[in-house]
């Protein structure tokens, strides 16, 4: 006999069905985080599921299984081409975060939180940099809810700017794990956009992510915070075997790719869960100054990396 509150609740099984329409093609990842977030707006989540954890998790799977998606010397090779725009982007946008923190005269660790998120890879270098800087619950708070905000924002406007813009699939690969704060946009949006943008993207974000542990480790000496407390996100190192295991063992390759397929809808599902956690709440806390740092920074990179593309690379 079905007595669980959490079944009886009319709210479960609305989340549960919704989620369930994004492993299936007729959910985009755009409609996907609509979706998510008009649960969240008219008090529709059920209070049983976890939704803080939920993301994390199953965007760690899926980046692992677009690794067995991944053709080893051909991400090699955009790495290395990319190399110099990820870090004079990282670079960039840190420095800028500074100057315009104080000039905002915006609380300094809040601002640096934003900076890093915009400069590598959104909710997982502020996770990774919080403790390096002895960030307080508040100031991660914060930083988060911004760089979520835009999240969402670039998922629908930077496909539309790349097919006005008649960008390469290549190119707009390569501009959105640049211009692009978190995993998850990232390849939602380039997987709108076409395979080739989603491997350029993936592969290229990825190795941006890797330039948390550096970055992590100059802010503790910075700030004074506890350099003890910083490790390599395991789903990166994860992405990197499963690269390597659908390399030296290809005779598994049609394996590979309904690995790689299944990792394609459950991202969309991933953002699902990711609107679900964005609330008119969460975005009021920002504030003003906040926000103004984390968009200023985000129009600054995606602006100059996109110029870098289309005239030096």
């Amino acid at each position: 006999m079905l007595t669980h509150p959490a079944i009886k609740d009319g709210r479960f099984w609305l989340f549960c069905t919704l989620a369930i329409l994004c492993l299936f093609p007729i959910v985009s990842s755009p409609i996907a985080l609509i979706l998510g977030f008009l649960l969240a707006a008219f008090s529709l989540l059920p209070k049983s599921i976890d939704l803080a954890a939920m993301p994390r998790m199953l965007l760690s799977i899926s980046i692992v299984g677009l690794g067995f998606g991944i053709h080893l010397q051909q991400a090699i090779e955009i790495s290395k081409q990319s190399l110099p725009l990820i870090v004079g982007s990282i670079v960039f946008t840190l420095v800028l975060g500074v100057i315009l923190t104080k000039f905002l005269k915006l609380d300094q660790k809040t601002g640096y939180l934003i900076g890093a998120g915009t400069a590598i890879c959104g909710g997982s270098a502020i996770a990774a940099v919080s403790p390096a800087i002895k960030a307080n619950a508040e100031q991660m708070a914060i930083a988060l809810a911004c760089v979520f905000t835009l999240n969402s924002i670039a998922l629908f406007v930077f496909p539309v700017i790349g097919h006005f813009l008649e960008l390469s699939q290549y190119d707009f690969g390569l501009w959105s794990a640049i211009a692009i704060h978190d995993t998850s946009s990232v390849v939602g949006a380039a997987s709108t956009y076409g395979d080739e943008a989603l491997e350029v993207a993936t592969t290229t974000k990825l190795a941006r992510a890797l330039w948390i542990v550096p970055v992590a480790l100059v802010s503790s000496i910075a700030f004074g915070g506890n350099s003890k407390s910083i490790r390599i996100p395991g789903f990166i190192l994860a992405y990197i075997a499963a690269i390597l295991i659908s390399y030296f063992l290809p005779q598994f390759s049609e394996f590979y790719d309904v690995v790689f397929a299944l990792s394609k809808r459950t991202l969309v599902l991933c953002l699902f869960f990711i609107g679900a956690g964005i609330t008119f709440q969460k975005m009021r806390a920002a504030g003003a100054k906040p926000m103004i740092l984390a968009l200023l920074l985000w129009i600054a990179i995606a602006v100059c990396s996109l110029a870098y593309i289309r005239f030096v690379v």
